[in-house]
């Protein structure tokens, strides 16, 4: 609409500047003895033909209604969430933003350790009991013994239960494959609670 305006105040400009000039005076009087005065046509005016203002009139609407209806642009998708895990919603309290930060901090570093120690030619950790007890001893550590599964308990069996599911319950020896299932378990329950801070 303000282009509309724009527009209509731009023709009226226009149509002031070009209208014809005003006599300087009035005619001197004439003896009623004189002869009769010659009739005289004013000049015709030079503005634009009533038709060329409707038409840049209109113009401009067409102009102001396409901008003012253009569609704003979608949003951009965000990721997809983890499947068989969605943390969002699940940490509460004044420490929610803050405890999902930290889970996805510590679950993505524990992956990555544990994907690490795979790579060397003598693994530390070689059971699945190895791999909880890196877990409990990495969130004390972080936390300083605070309990993230005390203070968000819908968080905690949401996970318990993915990772039971993902990586089993299996605290014995693990090989190869075992422990990819692992770290990819880890990776995901790290991606679900970053994804619940947003």
């Amino acid at each position: 609409m303000t282009t509309a305006l724009v527009l209509a105040a731009a023709a009226v400009a226009y149509l002031l500047w070009t209208r014809p000039a005003a006599p300087a005076g009035l005619p001197p009087l004439v003896p009623t003895v004189a002869a009769p005065v010659p009739v005289v046509h004013a000049p015709a005016a030079t503005g634009p033909h009533p038709l060329t203002l409707a038409a840049i009139l209109a113009a401009g609407g067409m102009v102001a209604w396409s901008l003012h209806d253009r569609p704003s642009p979608a949003p951009a998708p965000g990721p997809a969430p983890v499947i068989g895990l969605n943390l969002r919603g699940r940490f509460v309290g004044p420490d929610a933003a803050a405890d999902a930060a930290t889970t996805a901090a510590l679950l993505e570093e524990l992956a990555s350790q544990i994907e690490w120690d795979g790579s060397q030619t003598e693994p530390r950790l070689r059971t699945g009991a190895a791999f909880d007890d890196l877990r409990r001893s990495a969130r004390e550590l972080r936390t300083r013994g605070v309990s993230l599964g005390a203070r968000q308990p819908a968080v905690r069996d949401a996970i318990k239960a993915f990772l039971d599911a993902e990586a089993g319950t299996e605290g014995g020896p693990v090989d190869a494959a075992a422990r990819a299932k692992w770290v990819k378990a880890y990776r995901a329950v790290s991606q679900a609670a970053t994804e619940a801070t947003r």
